[in-house]
């Protein structure tokens, strides 16, 4: 039986062997410690902040804008003709109601301010009185053409030319005055706005 051959040598395997690394000039240990000291605290509060803000974006936010949505509450408080709309909307006919639009009394109870007919200068801060009142987050409806733009009154020195001088509006309903589907109309119109809200 002849002899075995010796195995075939590797590329390179005549050459002069590596040379070992050296030690690190910061030991592994102060490493691991800097690191457990700073960022390992800094990575979780950024992980935590990152899991709050998609929870609260996905999941908290929707669950507001779906409670905000579906129990508004408007102030009960009539300007001018409008109001007689604004009332009729609430009956029997209507029913405001089902869509939970409840009317209130107190502007710290409301979160929804319709305002309903002419607005005047002598009590334009009354409104905004009102307004300041109600808790956030607030939206605020210009019932009829009186409240978007003065209606047929907006060259008098008196009345106010359109409410959104004085506050912020999120829905515009026109009419003169406008019928109560309208006011359901833009209702649901100010329910998409809120389902939309990202704050």
């Amino acid at each position: 039986m002849g002899r075995l051959s010796a195995p075939a040598t590797s590329p390179g395997a005549g050459a002069a062997p590596a040379a070992v690394p050296a030690e690190p000039a910061v030991p592994f240990v102060e490493i691991e410690a800097v690191r457990a000291k700073e960022f390992v605290p800094a990575a979780k509060e950024a992980l935590t902040a990152l899991v709050a803000e998609q929870g609260q974006r996905k999941l908290i936010q929707p669950v507001f804008n779906w409670a905000g949505r579906n129990s508004l509450f408007p102030l009960h408080w009539g300007l001018a003709c409008c109001a007689i709309e604004f009332a009729a909307a609430f009956g029997a006919r209507w029913d405001a109601e089902r869509f939970g639009v409840v009317p209130r009394s107190s502007p710290r109870q409301c979160d929804l301010l319709i305002v309903n007919g002419t607005v005047t200068w002598k009590v334009a801060h009354k409104l905004v009185t009102l307004y300041e009142q109600m808790p956030e987050p607030k939206w605020v409806i210009a019932m009829g053409n009186c409240a978007t733009g003065g209606g047929p009154f907006r060259t008098a020195y008196s009345v106010v030319p359109g409410v959104d001088k004085l506050v912020p509006v999120d829905v515009y309903i026109a009419g003169c005055p406008p019928r109560p589907e309208a006011m359901l109309d833009g209702i649901l119109e100010l329910e998409k706005l809120i389902r939309e809200r990202k704050e």
